[in-house]
């Protein structure tokens, strides 16, 4: 895997070079992210992501390759099937724009290295955890082991993160989550007369394969920025739907996503603030 020391950064770059490559990666990140659609529909459905072609969702006409390219097809067509003239989500666009961003943003923090191109496919699968929960309230088991292994990867292109961390890291949190799940499911059941957990196995799962990924601190980091924008976005969600149950998978992407790129830095900056509070 190939390296280059704060290539993006250095004092030489020049800003055409930063603007050009930061550019095929946004067209690079929102092209992978046309495919993470097919995965959020298609895989919880059971459907193969390469046997059918792409097609309208409410007239089944083929979609035609000059309406397939990533968020400007969809900006050309006004949000509309050519077809039928039916409306067309924006998450379409959205996945793919996100996706993009995160790849820039990714390789803009991290450089040019190989550990960016590990995070860049872990910010994908993240993607896909978030919104395929959102719509199943499930999360998929083979995508969870997927970022799993890549934490064998990353062991060796990362030196902050020890193998002992990261061995802690998978049970820091998972533990405590399946302890809350335990405890919860029988009150929830008595109380409700509803079989849940307030905390699932695929969030305890999602969180072990994350702190072999990011170590004690960073996933410990995650976890509370993933609390937080649960909380908030728990309250949104009980004003605009009135539902209190939502799916805590996108908001621990959210903090998984964060603790990717500056987890390590946020726990040391806390850890210092606590021992030196007056500076």
């Amino acid at each position: 895997m190939f390296e280059f020391k704060n290539m993006l950064h250095d004092e030489f770059t020049a800003l055409t070079f930063q603007l050009t490559f930061l550019g095929m990666i946004f067209l690079l990140g929102i092209c992978i992210g046309s495919f993470l659609n097919v995965v959020i529909i298609r895989l919880p459905r059971g459907e193969s992501l390469i046997k059918r072609s792409s097609h309208c969702m409410t007239c089944g006409t083929k979609i035609r390759p000059i309406d397939m390219i990533p968020v400007f097809s969809w900006l050309f067509l006004r949000g509309k099937c050519r077809s039928c003239e039916e409306k067309i989500s924006p998450r379409y666009p959205v996945v793919e724009a996100l996706n993009g961003f995160l790849y820039v943003l990714t390789f803009w923090v991290l450089d040019i290295n190989a550990e960016a191109i590990i995070t860049c496919i872990i910010m994908s699968l993240l993607v896909v955890i978030g919104f395929m929960d959102w719509d199943t309230m499930e999360i998929n088991e083979i995508i969870l082991a997927v970022i799993l292994l890549l934490a064998v990867p990353l062991t060796f292109f990362t030196d902050e993160v020890t193998l002992l961390s990261r061995i802690i890291g998978i049970f820091a949190i998972s533990v405590p989550f399946f302890l809350i799940g335990e405890i919860s499911r029988p009150i929830i059941r008595k109380k409700y007369q509803e079989d849940f957990r307030a905390i699932e196995l695929g969030d305890t799962l999602l969180m072990a394969a994350a702190g072999a990924i990011l170590g004690t601190k960073a996933v410990i980091v995650s976890t509370l920025i993933g609390i937080i924008s649960a909380a908030l976005g728990g309250i949104i969600n009980k004003i605009v739907s009135g539902e209190s149950k939502f799916a805590f998978g996108p908001f621990l992407a959210i903090g998984i996503a964060t603790g990717l790129l500056w987890g390590n830095e946020i726990a040391d900056w806390y850890i210092g603030l606590l021992k030196n509070p007056l500076k």
